[in-house]
């Protein structure tokens, strides 16, 4: 079973009474429900979803708030995975339940409820929960990505959605997908107050602890490749220093240096594998006096230079000797 079925099935479980209950419905209903109309019965709504636990959830809903005649029944998808789809008749009072749940005027079906279903936070919240089981997912946190969305069939509902959204500091964002308008986050906090909005409370757990250990995990790799990398600049540049140290003990210009720029010689020789952090320590340590590692670094650069000089020199003298 996958993440998002887990939340859809724990949302689902969730009791729901007065106006919030109205809320879950609606949006419930507006999001996975047809109109018919029959010679017999006239108009019915007809309810289909690939959740058991939803459908569960909405059979129950409409049974305890309207006195109805309702119909279930279940067949298979006719793809390849053969899923279930659980259905739902709703033979009388279809218009009177869909005027009570805010999606019904003169007009026809809304594109979005009346403001009066969501009047409160409460509403709100018990709202988002019923278009999450209806159109929603979510990936697992175990995932590359962090990624939640809500279908819906108007981007009049989409911006309703986000609307909703945003009271809880949520920035919901949309993108239109095979015909149908697509409500998504990204950010994994956001996903997180989602989930706690909607009471999914043990999926939010789980994907706080995933979230957790997988960001630790990261970082981690990122300050253990920072150290990596550090430690072969430092390995690269130590390199470099015993070249020209060698340069300069080659011509004889060792015990010609100055003190502070000699010692520094013989500290690299005798700790050829030392960061200049190192160097610095063992330093302050054998003479007392304290060298910053920008010091440290410059008396290196000095020695540079005066390899390089020589080096410089003694490119030109074979030149000369060529042409002798």
């Amino acid at each position: 079973m996958s993440f998002a079925s887990d939340v859809k099935n724990e949302v689902a479980a969730k009791v729901m009474t007065g106006s919030d209950a109205r809320a879950e419905l609606s949006a419930l209903i507006q999001m996975c429900s047809s109109l018919s109309l029959s010679s017999g019965r006239g108009m019915t709504l007809l309810v289909t979803v690939e959740n058991a636990a939803v459908a569960r959830r909405i059979y129950s809903l409409v049974r305890d708030r309207y006195e109805t005649d309702i119909e279930m029944y279940v067949k298979r998808k006719m793809n390849l995975k053969k899923n279930r789809i659980y259905g739902l008749r709703i033979l009388s009072g279809a218009v009177g339940i869909m005027e009570d749940l805010g999606i019904w005027s003169a007009r026809g079906l809304r594109s979005a409820p009346l403001a009066k279903i969501v009047q409160s936070d409460n509403n709100a919240r018990a709202y988002l929960a019923g278009a999450f089981l209806a159109g929603g997912s979510v990936n697992s946190p175990e995932t590359t990505s962090y990624h939640l969305e809500i279908a819906v069939n108007s981007e009049e509902h989409a911006k309703f959605i986000i609307g909703l959204l945003s009271r809880f500091a949520i920035n919901g964002k949309m993108v239109s997908r095979r015909q149908k308008k697509i409500v998504y986050v990204k950010a994994a906090e956001k996903i997180a107050d989602f989930l706690r909005i909607i009471e999914a409370d043990q999926a939010l757990l789980m994907f706080e602890n995933v979230r957790i250990e997988r960001d630790f995990l990261n970082s981690f790799t990122r300050l253990n490749n920072m150290d990596v990398a550090n430690e072969m600049k430092a390995q690269a540049a130590a390199g470099t220093q015993m070249e020209d140290i060698k340069i300069l003990e080659e011509a004889g210009r060792i015990e010609r240096l100055d003190r502070k720029l000699r010692d520094i010689v013989y500290l690299r020789l005798e700790f050829q594998e030392a960061s200049l952090n190192e160097l610095c320590t063992v330093y302050r340590e054998r003479t007392g006096n304290i060298v910053s590692k920008s010091g440290m670094k410059h008396r290196f650069v000095r020695i540079h230079e005066m390899a390089e000089k020589i080096k410089a020199q003694e490119k030109e003298k074979e030149t000369r000797t060529r042409r002798a």
